[in-house]
């Protein structure tokens, strides 16, 4: 990460579309402090004319904005719009933006896979941006930073991938591991559902349970094997099952992969790969990540198993999934691509208990 950063003398004017849910609120309570980010305008069509600290009562004091309609916003005045919206919003509303030279981090699903038909099969729908699909960065800073820094447009990974890409990375990277046999067995908070009011994310449905879900395919499954065929220029085999957890935020993925030698230190390739990688702590060989130890952080921690007699590598990573799963990670990409520090309003440790 040898590059120079250039500190702006102003702050960089902020928007965010979509700022009712839970990756809105995770981006406004990052932006609160940051040293060179403002937020100027967020939108809803819904809260429009309230302000943001009576919706959101933990911003009183941080935060003085009333939510906009996104047809009254000053959007093209924003030097940055994030999009904190579900899919099909951004693919229909950024490209006027990015046509007007407004820089964009899109949180959601609209363009992060290049390979637009598979898109289409699992959204449900036509995309119908797909200039700007193909000239998007993949946003995850830690394989694609000197594209994120050259981006105009960039695609926050979704959650799931995230952890589970910086956990089969060194792998991949060096040809270790068959790449027909990868297994991800990744649990979710309820958070990573969205702030809907849904059946299925009550507390009476999820308290004192525990599921899996999407087990027989899964929206986030083709964009985790895209972007590790992208590193390991290969087709992949991914067997991948999330679950839900009775907890609010937080993710844990355990990752299984067949070693091609036995003769490897992979505790030495994983913390040489990482090392100077701000938000990745490889921790002790054996080691059992928590998700409490990275909640409202923006650090994914790994940590590496062998069983006896195996050849199976296990991978074990936590992020919370509402910061480097998504909006954390969207200020770190908005870091790079303006070459400002990348920890800048990150660098703050995880809440515990």
């Amino acid at each position: 990460m040898s590059h120079r950063v250039s500190v702006p003398q102003d702050k960089i004017k902020v928007g965010i579309v979509g700022g009712t849910g839970y990756t809105g609120v995770e981006l406004l309570r990052i932006l609160a402090n940051h040293p060179y980010a403002e937020v100027v305008t967020i939108t809803s069509r819904s809260e429009a004319g309230q302000r943001v600290d009576d919706f959101f009562p933990n911003l009183r004091g941080f935060c003085d904005l009333e939510f906009v309609t996104p047809d009254s916003a000053d959007l093209v005045a924003c030097e940055l719009v994030f999009f904190a919206t579900p899919h099909g919003v951004a693919m229909r509303q950024a490209p006027e933006l990015l046509e007007k030279g407004v820089r964009v981090v899109d949180l959601g699903a609209d363009f992060r896979l290049k390979n637009l038909p598979v898109w289409e099969h699992w959204y449900g729908e036509t995309h119908v941006s797909p200039e700007w699909a193909e000239r998007a960065a993949y946003g995850l800073p830690e394989v694609h930073r000197d594209a994120i820094r050259k981006a105009q447009l960039v695609a926050n990974p979704g959650c799931y991938p995230t952890v589970i890409q910086l956990g089969f990375l060194p792998l991949l990277e060096r040809g270790l591991v068959d790449v027909s046999r990868l297994i991800a067995d990744a649990k979710s908070g309820v958070s990573g559902a969205g702030r809907q009011a849904k059946l299925g994310s009550l507390m009476g449905e999820v308290g004192e349970s525990f599921k899996a879900y999407g087990a027989s395919g899964h929206r986030h499954g083709p964009e985790i094997r895209e972007w590790l065929q992208h590193v390991a220029k290969a087709p992949i085999g991914l067997t991948f099952v999330p679950h839900l957890v009775p907890m609010i935020r937080g993710m844990e993925a355990t990752l299984y992969a067949e070693l091609k030698s036995d003769h490897l230190d992979l505790q030495s390739l994983y913390e040489e790969r990482y090392a100077n990688e701000p938000f990745v702590d490889v921790m002790p060989f054996g080691s059992h990540p928590e998700t409490r130890s990275v909640r409202g952080a923006n650090h994914c921690r790994l940590a590496l198993h062998r069983q006896e007699n195996s050849r199976t590598l296990i991978v074990s990573g936590v992020i919370d999934n509402l910061v480097k799963g998504a909006s954390g990670q969207a200020v770190q990409n908005m870091n790079v691509m303006f070459g400002l520090p990348e920890t800048a309003g990150l660098d703050q440790p995880a809440l515990l208990p």
